[in-house]
């Protein structure tokens, strides 16, 4: 009676941390940005942006074509609701690829390299802490452990990022509220992968 959870918990870890390991190797995105020119940066995810659409679109019409190449890539990491056959729904890699539109368009370098790799880090940080060692929910299937490793990793994040962004109490601020919008996502009703580097370079960009 008790190897059967046992099992399912265990399933549930591996998936999280095969989903979460594509998420940091999303690394590059920031990198990238930093490195070129802002037009190339647009044009490249724009172009990033509606390939993969194309794909998610296709697949949801169920051609052949897509649905192969869409259940290799994506199948393996995609949560319920990406996975719902009522509608068409984006998956979270769009939500990232428009984050770094976003962040490329809106605000500086330096503030978009630290937006989108608190979105990507500490979500990450948030979620494999969160399902190995979180023991205290404070909001539906939020714990506690999982947010404060949330908020850590974003700002040590601010703080690492000091030779090419200032760090001050915006930093801290930004983090706090990042890991607030992460808690309440559902709240939100906007992708984490796309409220979280907003909501952190609205802030750096604001205070600072």
């Amino acid at each position: 009676m008790i190897k059967i959870p046992l099992l399912k918990i265990s399933k549930t870890i591996k998936k999280e941390l095969y989903r979460k390991a594509l998420h940091l190797s999303s690394l590059w995105i920031p990198l990238f940005i930093y490195l070129a020119h802002p037009g190339v940066s647009i044009i490249f995810f724009s172009t990033l942006f509606i390939g993969n659409a194309i794909i998610e679109y296709g697949n949801y019409k169920k051609y052949p074509w897509a649905r192969k190449t869409f259940g290799n890539i994506f199948f393996r990491i995609l949560r319920n609701k990406e996975t719902t056959h009522g509608r068409f729904q984006i998956s979270g890699s769009l939500y990232v690829i428009l984050a770094a539109i976003g962040c490329t368009l809106m605000f500086s370098k330096s503030v978009a390299v630290i937006s989108l790799s608190v979105m990507l880090v500490s979500d990450t940080a948030a979620a494999i802490i969160g399902k190995l060692y979180g023991q205290r929910k404070i909001y539906k299937h939020k714990t506690l452990e999982g947010s404060l490793a949330f908020f850590l990793s974003a700002l040590l994040i601010n703080m690492l990022c000091e030779p090419i962004y200032h760090f001050t109490y915006a930093g801290v601020i930004a983090s706090i509220v990042a890991t607030f919008t992460e808690i309440f996502e559902d709240k939100v009703d906007i992708d984490d992968n796309l409220s979280i580097p907003v909501v952190v370079g609205v802030i750096l960009s604001t205070l600072n």
